[in-house]
């Protein structure tokens, strides 16, 4: 039971760690940028800013609508912030995803 505990401790740390890299880098670009992103992810997919770790491809895509080519930008700004996590799989997955 414990290992169970520990592994959904694992994702919500994971989870909270990539959220706030998201959000994050996003008021890097200013508070209407990630209102822009929270409301299409909701618009187009029903999700919140949290749901974007099991979820990147939206986020991707998201972000691609909204800012074209600049969303490299926002993508490296996300990775640099996670670049210690990354060799860790479910965040390599996210990144990975993510820059597709």
């Amino acid at each position: 039971m414990a290992s169970k505990m520990s592994e959904k401790d694992n994702f919500q740390i994971k989870n909270a760690l990539v959220t706030l890299a998201i959000e994050q880098t996003l008021l890097e670009f200013g508070v209407p940028a990630l209102e822009k992103v929270s409301k299409k992810l909701f618009e187009d997919y029903h999700h919140y800013m949290p749901d974007c770790y099991t979820k990147p491809e939206h986020l991707n895509k998201v972000l691609k609508d909204l800012f074209g080519d600049s969303h490299i930008v926002i993508v490296r700004s996300i990775r640099k912030r996670l670049d210690e996590f990354s060799a860790q799989e479910p965040v390599k997955n996210f990144l990975d995803k993510l820059s597709e």
